[in-house]
């Protein structure tokens, strides 16, 4: 399936979801996330704020942010930059996405575990984004951790990857921890 065919698929399941639906799947993964060593070892982690059609990590960064350091992702041209997170510090930014406001940003470097959104996800770590290439050329920078989130559907067979494309480590949904096994280079 084309990452075009895969993203209406998605969109179209979503918008079926309940607001209940999207509680408890929200909970099922970040409570599987909090179980992760990825997440219990790792002191930096860069989050992104949620859309309203993604499972939404509003409650639980809220939930973590006094024992964990978080960033958050800022659209800056055709990159990323990563500042600290304060909620009182979110304002509306590019694709009406709540971002960090302030010039604290952080290099990429810094950060031991990336929590990156995605469209879908297949059991090789390969994602489809939204299509703009932006966690790509931050994720190809990182050495992080990087764990893919999603509901159970987001799971798809097989995604095409193209050359430009940077895999996640790891993929976790409602009910699936899958972990990636990739050979050293």
């Amino acid at each position: 399936m084309k990452k075009a065919d895969i993203r209406r698929a998605v969109s179209a399941r979503k918008a079926l979801l309940s607001a209940n639906e999207k509680i408890n799947a929200a909970k099922a993964v970040f409570d599987r996330l909090e179980k992760s060593a990825a997440f219990t070892l790792a002191e930096n982690i860069l989050m992104y704020h949620s859309l309203p059609d993604e499972l939404s990590t509003h409650e639980f960064i809220d939930r973590w942010a006094d024992h964990k350091h978080f960033y958050l992702p800022r659209v800056n041209g055709l990159n990323l930059e990563i500042l600290p997170y304060d909620r009182t510090k979110l304002s509306r930014g590019a694709f009406l996405i709540e971002e960090p406001e302030g010039d604290e940003t952080v290099g990429i470097e810094s950060i031991e575990l990336i929590v990156v959104p995605g469209i879908a996800y297949d059991r090789a770590g390969n994602r489809v984004g939204r299509g703009k290439g932006y966690y790509d050329r931050l994720l190809a920078e990182s050495h992080a951790t990087k764990i893919g989130v999603g509901y159970d559907f987001q799971l798809v067979e097989a995604i095409e990857s193209e050359p430009h494309d940077v895999a996640v480590d790891i993929v976790i949904t409602e009910s699936n921890n899958i972990v990636i096994k990739r050979r050293r280079q």
